[in-house]
């Protein structure tokens, strides 16, 4: 795989550009050549070997984007180890979670990070986490800062290492069907689940998705602004970009710092072609105006993409019409973690052919998507709307959930027996083409990142004084989707707001900061059937105010209803004043 990546493009091109760190102080922009990226790849991986990773051992890379955390990502690849990347905005408990699930021998993190001028602490992160992962043998600490940390028994400082370390290391040879990577995904139910892919059909996938859907030219400056911690930069910052030889820009900073203008900027100095970023950006920079954007050249443009969550109008619009100046094209596509790579996207397609704004419209090479009915029949012709199905095996599928095969059948292909259950509604136009409605289960999407109202709720549970919890997503101007939280308090409980904060506390450090309730409300009982299951249908309608709250007959006590919403109008007129 990664002579694929790396090698090949070696032997004929060595100081094509592989990799352009755009860093997060603004314009100090650093080239890896492919020989460079090679280089560091080989050194980071005999690294590895001495101490002990050996092909099969699961390594966990907790680091920001950067040329390094790639070379982690191939290191790994290259001895036959497989990698998860944990994105570096995850708590502490977070990355013990998935290290403890995926059994890691070892984890590679950085001093600290840097993101929109502000310090991360990644290397105190990992030792809180580490603490309680009897499997982790040795943690490898790369300096991003100049500040020193502390370093224990396991620490090993890498640049250090990878300076003594061979330059040449023979790539482990793999079968095609040999695990490469695990990445944890959110579920409606339970805990993150290690989404398993393979090394021949995922890399495939994703290459061929990377040429087609963006056209992407020999040459070309790809700008996909992913954090590596998601699927999206593993297969379009990392995996497709580089086995097609082509300069994939590593994105370490945010959409606004040190000012809203800094996409653009980037665009203009680095002279990107593509871009590929998340609308929940987009409907972000679109409040702060179209000054910051026509202040840059954005003439080296050629396509737009958008990922994460479906774009809605407004956005989409500014998209094409002010970043691309009405001459870009615009693939909206639909993908998931557990798809490996772009499934339905407006291009490839004929020459000019038609793209409805905010539609991922057209199937990719090889995907067949069926709309489902509630009875688990396929939904013929068109102007339809159903659960979304692909109907056969596509190269960049997910193979397994890690450690537990029984919850990849029961999430992804007992609902609908034959098909592959995305989780998603769609609707299927006039003209045939795709529209993604969205979720159909108790998973929501906060700024393009997927979270189970259960992993919230079960966060929140630890608060001794909230024995009961129910979160629903609502719309949300910028995140597309915020969290909403219903809380009932034990009786005696007197600082409410105190309660709100610490639940606060607790969600951000047994998850991470994004999957922070916006409202949190308290009711004196959440709403259930007569067997006890909450009704979630009728919270999302209180919050998005429908005034029908459709069959309610199925409640234990129908009243509750009224007493929720009285609730909720009050805590309105407090949010107000």
């Amino acid at each position: 795989l990664t002579v694929n990546c790396l090698d090949q493009h070696v032997e004929k091109s060595p100081n094509r550009v592989a990799l352009i760190w755009e860093r997060d102080e603004p314009g100090t922009a650093v080239h890896v050549t492919y020989r460079e990226l090679l280089d560091l790849t080989c050194r980071l991986a005999n690294t590895l070997k001495k101490y002990g990773i050996q092909k099969g051992d699961r390594v966990a890379i907790y680091m920001s984007v950067s040329p390094l955390s790639v070379a982690a990502m191939l290191a790994c690849a290259r001895i036959g180890a497989v990698h998860t990347v944990v994105f570096a905005g995850f708590s502490a408990e977070s990355l013990a979670g998935r290290i403890i699930d995926s059994e890691c021998k070892a984890v590679i993190t950085y001093n600290q990070g840097v993101r929109g001028g502000r310090i991360i602490e990644l290397k105190t992160t990992v030792d809180e986490a580490v603490k309680n992962c009897p499997s982790i043998k040795h943690v490898f600490v790369a300096q991003r800062t100049d500040n020193k940390v502390q370093m224990g028994d396991r620490d090993i400082p890498l640049e250090e290492e990878m300076a003594k370390a061979p330059s040449v290391c023979t790539p482990e040879s793999m079968d095609s069907e040999d695990m490469l990577f695990m990445l944890y995904t959110s579920g409606s139910t339970g805990k993150p689940k290690g989404i398993v892919h393979t090394q021949a059909g995922y890399l495939l996938y994703a290459a061929v998705t990377h040429k087609y859907v963006f056209d992407y030219q020999q040459g070309d400056v790809f700008g996909c602004v992913a954090d590596i911690g998601w699927i999206t930069g593993h297969s379009y910052v990392v995996y497709g970009p580089l086995c097609n030889g082509a300069t994939s820009v590593l994105f370490e900073s945010t959409p606004v710092y040190p000012d809203p203008g800094r996409y653009w900027e980037v665009v203009q100095r680095l002279k990107i072609n593509q871009f590929y970023g998340a609308p929940t950006a987009i409907r972000l920079l679109l409040n702060y105006g179209e000054e910051w954007v026509k202040k840059y050249d954005r003439s080296s443009l050629k396509t737009l993409g958008s990922v994460g969550e479906p774009i809605n109008n407004e956005a989409w619009q500014w998209f094409y019409q002010v970043v691309g100046e009405g001459r870009c094209t615009l693939v909206d596509t639909w993908w998931q973690t557990e798809t490996g790579g772009i499934c339905i996207a407006p291009r490839p397609s004929e020459e000019k052919a038609e793209i409805v704004p905010a539609m991922a419209m057209r199937p990719f090479f090889g995907i067949v998507p069926v709309l489902m009915d509630e009875n688990g029949k396929v939904i013929e012709g068109n102007d339809v709307s159903g659960a979304l199905c692909i109907a056969q095996p596509w190269p960049g599928m997910a193979r397994t959930i890690y450690g537990d095969h029984q919850r990849f059948v029961d999430a992804y292909f007992r609902t609908y027996p034959g098909y592959y259950f995305t989780g998603d509604g769609a609707y299927r136009n006039k003209k045939g083409y795709y529209q993604i409605t969205g979720r159909m289960d108790d998973v929501i999407n906060i700024s393009g990142h997927r979270l189970g109202t259960a992993e919230i709720e079960d966060a929140m549970a630890d608060h001794p004084e909230v024995p009961e919890t129910a979160v629903i997503g609502y719309p949300h101007k910028i995140k597309g989707e915020g969290a909403f939280a219903f809380i009932v308090l034990k009786e005696q409980t007197a600082h409410v707001d105190r309660v709100k904060e610490e639940l606060k506390t607790i969600v951000a450090s047994k998850i991470a900061k994004y999957a922070v309730p916006d409202h949190i409300l308290v009711v004196k009982r959440l709403p259930k059937t007569r067997s006890g299951k909450i009704m979630r249908r009728l919270l999302r309608k209180v919050v998005t105010e429908q005034s029908n709250m459709g069959d309610v007959t199925t409640l234990d006590d129908p009243s509750v209803v009224k007493e929720i919403l009285d609730a909720y109008e009050k805590y309105k007129e407090k949010s107000s004043s």
